[in-house]
This record gives C-alpha cells, structure tokens and sequence, in this order.
C-alpha cells in the first residue's frame, strides 16, 4: 500500500502537519472525536449524556405509574369506608374550611371492639374517645382524651356513661354527646374497629412504641392453652422503646390494669392509646408505607368507617408528617371517682374547662393540678 492510500485519522483542536498513518499515531482521548468508516464524526460524551436522559425519564415514568396505582388502590377502600358512615353522622359535622394541609381540622377518633367495621351493626360502645386538632401552620397535632366512664349527659338519655352513647345512637349521637360536653366543632370523623387494627399493624411490619413504665396487665385475652391460662400472670410489657405486631400493639392499648402500679387507671390507658396512635400514623406516613401502597392501600383503611376523602386522607397525612419533629400535645378530660347506681364512673369536674381551653390553643398547656387525683384533667407536651 503505498503512502497515499494509508488511512489516516482526524484530530480536533487544531491543523496537522504532515500526514501520519493510523498505525503510527496514538488512539485518540476519551474526551475525542473520532471518525467513524463511514466518514462521520460520532461524540461520545453526548452518547452518555443520552443513555442518562433516558434512564431518568424511564424512573420517572415507574414512580408515576407507583403513584398512579398505590392512589386508585387505597381510594377504592376509602370509598368502602365512606359508605359504612351513617348519614345521620354528616349533618353533625362543622365544614371544613380550606384544604387541611393549611387550615386547623379537628377529627373525633372512635374506637370500637365490634367484629365489623360497619358502625350501623349492632349496639356497642365506643372502647376509645379521642379528638385529635391539627395546627398546619405550626406543624403541631394535639389529642384530647377522653376516659369512657366519665358521666356526661347523653341528649335525649339524660346523663350515662359516655361511652354509652354510641351504643345508644350510634356515631351521630357520639358526635352530638362529644360536642355537648366540650363545645369542640368536630369537622370530621374516624371510627376504628379494633377487630382489624391489628391486621394493619402486621401488614405494615409492626410499629415502636414508647412504654413509660413496666407492666403486668390484669388477665385478659390469654394467648395460651385453657390449663396454662389458670396460672398465667397477663401480659408483660417492659420499660422503654419496642417493636410491637398487631396483637401486642392491641392488647397495650386495652390494658385498664398494672399491677405494677396502682396508681394506672382509664386515663392512662388512653394515654396508651395515644401513643400507639401516633405510632400507627407514624409508620402509616413512611418511605417504607410508600413503597408497599399499590399492594396494601386498600387494606390499610379496612378498619376504618370515615367521612374523609382519599384526599384528604393523604392530607392529614402529610400534616401528621410534617409535624413528626414537632411538640405533640396530649390532654385529658378526668374528674373524680364515684359510684352511680353500682357503677364505677368519674364525675366531671370544672377543671375539664382548662384542659379543654389548653387543648383548642387558648391557653398554655398545664399538667394536672396538684390534688386533683388519680383522675385530674390537664395537658403534657411531649
């Protein structure tokens, strides 16, 4: 071959003096260009560059058709939740005013031990009373509970535990009840049945739960045989953070006796309650929830009967959320101990007014006054 037919290769960058045959000249940096045999000149940065936009769009288009699918899962069971939710309940709602991610909401929580989330099945009581208050604004939620033997007046009953209510009329006449005694404007409403919380508990891998003291509970829903039931002690709960499944996390949140402690009663049972409340929303809220939506969004709501859209669902979620790192406020409603009838009730006291007022933002959050008992109404941060 002779000089003029040597194939020759083509540098940027400047002009080159003289001809050097291929075999003779080095490769070409990454950072080139070379000619193809064809004669073109191909980049191969911009061929990285591509492959990248291309594997973006791809993530994004997978996350978006995650989200496409985790919504229209949960919203289908939403919408089963809603349907289970009396009509009579709807006209006793406060509006809502504003989306919920930018306006205070207040929610009256209602726990229930029925075998059926339908809140039109059957008379029970309500095992939980709580109202829970969002402040957006300041990435603050606050619960108010309220102990289920404290004797209030039923409308249309005269006064009974409060707890009676909803077997007496259902959530309409719970709602009306809670409303009488606190003079809170409840905006909207979730009943939970306990029955299938702890099935969400387990789907979602169990929850963390901070226990303040140790507990040997009264005897109750023994998980053994009969023959070692008679000298099972009940169940034990240690000092300090732990991973709690479904049935653990249910059964903390009924115990009405440590023997341990004499001084445990209703109230702190709803603070109890609390707490696995706010660690169910807690991981209801998570990354990990996320990724499991399209697989479990429609059991997550199974136990709930709600008038609350899907929407505005994942809107006090995210409230919930943002206000993780947060001052959360835990109130309680109490009085004093007495007998009515052969039952064991509290007797409300004025005291309630403050913790109310501590509750709805009016006043600074005080503890329960000292004298007031076992039982004595106030608010903690925490």
């Amino acid at each position: 071959m002779s000089e003029e037919q040597k194939p020759y290769r083509v540098y940027r960058g400047g002009r080159v003096k003289g001809k050097v045959p291929l075999a003779g000249r080095p490769a070409p940096d990454k950072g080139e260009i070379a000619s193809g045999d064809d004669g073109l000149k191909r980049p191969r940065r911009r061929r990285f560059g591509l492959w990248l936009a291309l594997a973006l769009l791809t993530l994004v288009a997978l996350v978006l058709v995650w989200l496409v699918a985790a919504y229209f899962s949960f919203r289908s069971g939403v919408a089963a939740a809603n349907d289970r939710l009396p009509q009579s309940v709807m006209g006793s709602l406060t509006e809502q005013s504003g989306l919920l991610t930018s306006h205070p909401t207040q929610v009256l929580l209602l726990g229930t031990d029925g075998d059926r989330t339908d809140a039109r099945a059957g008379a029970r009581r309500a095992d939980s009373i709580m109202v829970l208050r969002t402040d957006p604004k300041r990435h603050r939620l606050a619960y108010l509970s309220i102990p289920r033997d404290l004797r209030v007046e039923i409308p249309g009953y005269g006064e009974e535990k409060i707890n009676s209510a909803f077997q007496l009329g259902g959530p309409a006449l719970a709602l009306k009840t809670v409303r009488a005694l606190t003079g809170l404007q409840v905006n909207h409403v979730v009943i939970v049945n306990f029955a299938d919380f702890r099935t969400v508990i387990d789907e979602l891998g169990g929850i963390d739960v901070d226990v303040p003291s140790p507990i040997i509970s009264n005897r109750f829903d023994c998980p053994y045989a009969e023959e070692r039931c008679a000298t099972w002690e009940g169940w034990r709960f240690e000092q300090g953070r732990q991973h709690m499944d479904g049935r653990r996390a249910l059964v903390y949140s009924r115990i009405r006796e440590n023997r341990l402690d004499a001084a445990d009663n209703d109230l702190t049972r709803g603070e109890r309650q609390q707490a696995v409340i706010e660690a169910l929303t807690g991981k209801l809220t998570s990354f990990s929830t996320f990724l499991k939506l399209p697989f479990v969004g429609d059991d997550l709501v199974k136990p709930l009967t709600t008038d609350l859209s899907a929407g505005q669902l994942l809107q006090l979620g995210w409230v919930r959320f943002r206000a993780g790192g947060g001052r959360t406020l835990h109130c309680r409603l109490g009085g004093e101990p007495s007998t009515v009838d052969g039952q064991s009730v509290i007797v409300p006291t004025e005291d309630n007014r403050a913790a109310i007022a501590m509750f709805a933002g009016a006043s600074a959050p005080q503890p329960p006054p000292p004298g007031s008992g076992l039982y004595g109404p106030g608010c903690t941060v925490g």
